[in-house]
């Protein structure tokens, strides 16, 4: 269920156990041939078809659009909060539903920059309320929560997401492709500049002088239908296991 379309004597009504999802996505660049929003759209995409899966299991927030992109501030459009900011930002939110008696939280990421920033809020979180152990405070982003890897008869060259990427174009043609430009000129970016294992402190352009990085040229439909269902699925999974979170161990098992 939508907690936007709630009122405030339905909420309170809410079992609170009931899992709760906080989306977070960004306003940031996505090269030439994406629109600013595609972390949005794409999460809330996913978080949709949650909803229509499961609309009286869940409670979902209104999506948070604006997000930690510091990183991509060189390309003119990008909305960004500073990353102490945006730590208090996260913070408020999830402690908002704490404060009301909400116990199970699923901050569902759309943006690899809110990652670090986003499980730093959480494990913030914990230590405030560390006296309870009733609490299940979860972050990840959705595209982390696939049951499986990409299926190889599609074809894909990633295998991680990228940026305006193979994967993030597929979906945006799906989604909405009257707002994807030339996607099949623009050329391929080594996704691979990441430093692994080591973390790597970047910004944008040292990646990709021209914003994106991946294969965006490599994109389709088909891609994009297959990776929202992959993504949903992996979603839709975790919430199940959430809601059958017995309070102690975290098992594979159903209600």
């Amino acid at each position: 269920m939508l907690l936007a379309e709630l009122t405030s004597p339905q909420v309170r009504e809410l079992d609170r156990n009931l899992p709760v999802v906080v989306p977070i996505a960004a306003h940031e660049q996505h090269g030439a041939h994406l629109p600013l929003y595609t972390d949005s759209y794409l999460l809330g995409e996913v978080v949709r078809r949650l909803q229509d899966a499961r609309p009286q299991d869940v409670v979902i927030a209104p999506l948070q659009w604006l997000g930690n992109s510091h990183h991509h501030r060189d390309f003119p459009g990008t909305l960004s909060a500073a990353p102490r900011m945006y730590l208090d930002l996260v913070q408020g939110l999830v402690n908002n539903l704490i404060d009301d008696g909400f116990r199970r939280i699923l901050v569902l990421n759309g943006h690899g920059g809110n990652d670090i920033p986003g499980q730093q809020s959480m494990f913030e979180i914990r230590q405030q309320h560390r006296g309870r152990s009733d609490l299940l405070l979860l972050f990840s982003s959705y595209w982390r929560l696939r049951p499986s890897e990409v299926d190889p008869e599609l074809r894909f060259q990633q295998v991680e997401m990228g940026h305006a990427c193979e994967w993030e174009t597929s979906m945006m043609l799906r989604l909405a492709p009257a707002l994807v430009g030339n996607y099949l000129s623009a050329k391929s970016v080594d996704p691979s500049g990441s430093f692994l294992p080591a973390y790597r402190a970047w910004v944008t352009q040292d990646r990709s002088a021209v914003g994106h990085i991946g294969f965006p040229a490599l994109a389709s439909i088909e891609k994009g239908e297959y990776l929202f269902k992959l993504f949903a699925g992996g979603v839709i999974g975790l919430i199940d296991r959430i809601r059958c979170w017995n309070g102690q161990t975290w098992k594979e098992e159903t209600c």
